[in-house]
């Protein structure tokens, strides 16, 4: 296993609070699972944290200081990364994101993110809040469209998607847009950024019927898995857990049509919206 990355405590205050946190535990004499032990957080979160992979909590950091006899420097520092451009059940899994070799992600509803067009993004946040200020929905996008860079690396993260049918089938925005988006999605794929699947009606039920499912691998830190609900979302870093997750993306995956076939559907989708565009 790869000894812990070092950080540049300079880069981000999640990087200086790792760093830190890595430095005053070491230097305390315990390990990862003793400092977590009265916090009730597992060994594994403990190295997350020092890793840059999760977000400390102002709770967490208050018994750090106590702990670690650090004057309230967690406390202090912690506060900057309380302010994000992302909806709180979701800041965290995007920090997450940023950091991932690998992303794996079944869509059950919307195009994922990473994979967003401006148009797509614009109607799906004026979908779900539909008298927000035209502020609001710019912010929202502007931040969206931000998180698609990650996509700018040619090879890292490799972004593994199972897109649900009825992701291609649901008209977010009409036709021109669902055209855009899914030519969009048609262009990675063609170029080998991603690898994409689609889950076809046919496939009947599934593991992962309740809702979407995100994994996430780190050089450095264990794996996550993500799950995400109507303004809820959850990160998971039990092993067990996250196991059982990979399992069902696994089983998703196998029912699942092959990329090449999956691509000729994506395709032939995009055209039929085209030529419904026209005849608007």
């Amino acid at each position: 296993m790869p000894g812990p990355r070092k950080l540049d405590p300079s880069s981000s205050p999640r990087a200086l609070l790792g760093a830190e946190l890595r430095h005053r535990r070491e230097r305390a004499g315990l390990s990862q699972t003793e400092l977590g032990a009265p916090l009730f957080l597992s060994g594994s979160f403990i190295g997350q944290l020092e890793s840059g992979v999760r977000r400390m909590q102002m709770d967490q950091a208050a018994k750090f200081d106590e702990i670690l006899d650090a004057d309230g420097f967690f406390v202090r520092n912690c506060a900057a990364l309380q302010k994000s451009k992302y909806p709180e059940h979701f800041a965290e899994a995007a920090e997450a994101e940023a950091r991932a070799t690998t992303i794996k992600e079944y869509a059950p509803q919307l195009i994922p993110g990473l994979l967003q067009t401006e148009a797509y993004a614009r109607a799906v946040f004026r979908g779900g809040l539909p008298t927000a200020a035209a502020s609001v929905i710019d912010d929202l996008v502007a931040a969206r469209l931000e998180r698609t860079q990650l996509l700018a690396d040619p090879t890292q993260p490799m972004l593994w998607v199972v897109l649900d049918e009825a992701v291609l089938r649901r008209q977010v925005g009409g036709p021109e847009v669902m055209a855009a988006a899914l030519r969009h999605i048609a262009g990675l794929m063609t170029q080998h950024r991603i690898i994409m699947q689609v889950l076809p009606f046919c496939a009947g039920a599934h593991m992962a019927l309740e809702g979407s499912l995100k994994l996430m691998a780190f050089s450095d830190a264990p794996p996550l898995a993500y799950l995400e609900g109507l303004g809820t979302g959850q990160l998971q870093d039990d092993p067990a857990s996250v196991r059982h997750y990979e399992l069902t993306y696994d089983l998703v995956v196998a029912s699942a049509l092959s990329p090449t076939a999956s691509l000729a559907l994506i395709e032939s989708v995009a055209e039929d919206y085209e030529h419904e565009a026209q005849r608007i």
